[in-house]
């Protein structure tokens, strides 16, 4: 210890010397009589050194070179790294096949189930309306349309269907996408660039997430549905920030949350929306059709103007029972997405025959509004049911036709409350002939909501067919959840 203080003190003093020399203003060297500073020196000693090692090869060949033989072993030694990670057991989707329509009635196994998996809300899968429409169609046009819509993929029944949601639902215009899911990810990056801020509930669902994550914006997320953490969050982004009043500023919602089963409070929302200078983005997937008087969706449901809403968008797969997604809009929203969204620029457009169900379907719910009224008192009758579910819950609003089943006293861990719900949706099926799922999610979705058993009600579901469904999860439950009740 006494030995080696001598040589730290005497290590300072000459970094201190050095550091004194170099910093000192008459420390020069003259190199052909020109006066160059001592901080110089080490720059052009270091520049050396990075020359010198950018020239150096990076690799050295063997001295002597392989034998075929150690070729050999080498190649066989080798192992390339997997295209895609290995999938764990517990992350595999075995799901039943139908082997009918996704009607209310439908067949697995050669065995007939009532069907609560399928978001035919309206009961429209089968209806021979729809089905003539599609034959004329197929008939008229074939079956796809072989190109983007910029590029000779336009057929008039898509300008058709595109007038006949707009008229429907009182905006200037719409657009038709694809492919439904498509839609909500290629309208926001469509709007939503790097540097605006986008304020999203968290319980989105997994494309709402893909949309936000595409247009690299700012994205903070506010508790699910709940309008005093939204408007904390506006006035936290906006309050003193000059910044962000130069800037794009979204809200995105969903009418239904396909997570929960809950409703915006879309009042509340403009409201807020007004207040701080936001735009709104509303993702009406499973509200378009059956929410409202006339099923004209969540602005009808709140009496709210419809064109306080900035941009409407809605796949066609649940009520309408077709294919591909909307947007709706002002004329001056439509236009740019027919120049700037990937999904409607780049993708083929959609087949013209389901463009024809489309507007059959339309025409169907605005000639039959009773439908409406079959599909609440099945949502109504069934929320009656299953309110004494042994274990169970319901979290869903007495409107959605997502009744949505959560554990009343979770297991503490997702995984876990997972297997107890598809243990339940299993023999459920097995049992009773009952088909019903769980709110099962990728592992690349984010959404941090409690896991549930989904219905999807349809007005074509009978009364037996609901008490059915709720005897036999009555059942279930209760022999599967008793440790946990």
């Amino acid at each position: 210890m006494d030995m080696a203080l001598p040589v730290v003190n005497a290590t300072a003093a000459v970094l201190a010397r050095v550091t004194a020399a170099f910093n000192a203003p008459f420390a020069r060297a003259v190199v052909f009589g020109v006066h160059i500073d001592g901080h110089l020196v080490v720059e052009g000693l270091l520049i050396a050194v990075i020359v010198f090692q950018l020239s150096r090869k990076s690799y050295k060949p063997p001295k002597k070179p392989l034998s075929e033989k150690e070729i050999d072993e080498l190649c066989d030694e080798w192992e390339p790294e997997p295209l895609c990670p290995p999938i764990k057991d517990g992350a595999r989707i075995n799901t039943p096949m139908l082997e009918s329509a996704a009607a209310p009635h439908t067949t697995i196994d050669g065995k007939e189930i009532i069907n609560f998996a399928s978001a035919n809300y309206l009961g429209l899968i089968g209806n021979e309306k729809i089905i003539d429409s599609c034959v004329g169609s197929l008939e008229k046009y074939g079956v796809g349309s072989c190109g983007p819509r910029g590029f000779y993929g336009t057929i008039d029944v898509h300008l058709d269907c595109e007038a006949k949601i707009a008229n429907f639902l009182g905006t200037p215009d719409s657009i038709l996408y694809s492919y439904g899911i498509s839609t909500i990810f290629s309208v926001i990056p469509a709007f939503c660039k790097k540097g605006d801020i986008i304020v999203a509930d968290e319980g989105v669902h997994w494309a709402v997430q893909n949309g936000l994550h595409l247009s690299r914006s700012t994205v903070v997320y506010f508790k699910h549905n709940d309008m005093a953490s939204l408007a904390h969050t506006l006035e936290k982004l906006t309050r003193g920030n000059k910044r962000a009043e130069k800037i794009r500023r979204y809200i995105v919602v969903e009418s239904i949350y396909q997570n929960s089963g809950q409703i915006a409070p879309l009042d509340e929302i403009v409201r807020l929306k007004e207040k701080y200078r936001f735009r709104v983005i509303l993702e009406e997937s499973h509200s378009f059709g059956v929410l409202g008087q006339s099923g004209r969706g969540l602005a009808e449901h709140y009496g709210v103007p419809i064109d306080k809403i900035d941009i409407i968008t809605a796949g066609m797969g649940n009520a309408l029972a077709t294919d591909g997604g909307f947007c709706t809009g002002s004329v001056r929203v439509v236009d740019h997405q027919r120049l700037s969204s990937s999904g409607y620029v780049f993708s083929a457009s959609l087949p013209p025959y389901l463009a024809s169900a489309a507007v059959s379907a339309v025409n169907y719910l605005e000639e039959n509004p009773s439908v409406l009224a079959d599909l609440r008192n099945n949502i109504a009758l069934l929320h009656k049911e299953l309110s004494d579910t042994p274990g169970l819950e319901i979290s869903s609003h007495v409107l959605s036709p997502i009744v949505f089943l959560k554990l009343k006293k979770s297991t503490g861990s997702s995984n876990t409350d997972l297997d107890l719900l598809e243990t339940i949706a299993e023999r459920v099926l097995k049992e009773d002939s009952v088909f019903i799922v769980t709110s099962k999610r990728s592992s690349l979705d984010r959404c941090k909501l409690s896991v549930g058993i989904r219905l999807f009600v349809s007005a074509g579901h009978t009364e037996s067919d609901i008490f059915k469904v709720s005897s036999a999860l009555k059942r279930v439950s209760a022999s599967v959840l008793s440790d946990y009740i």
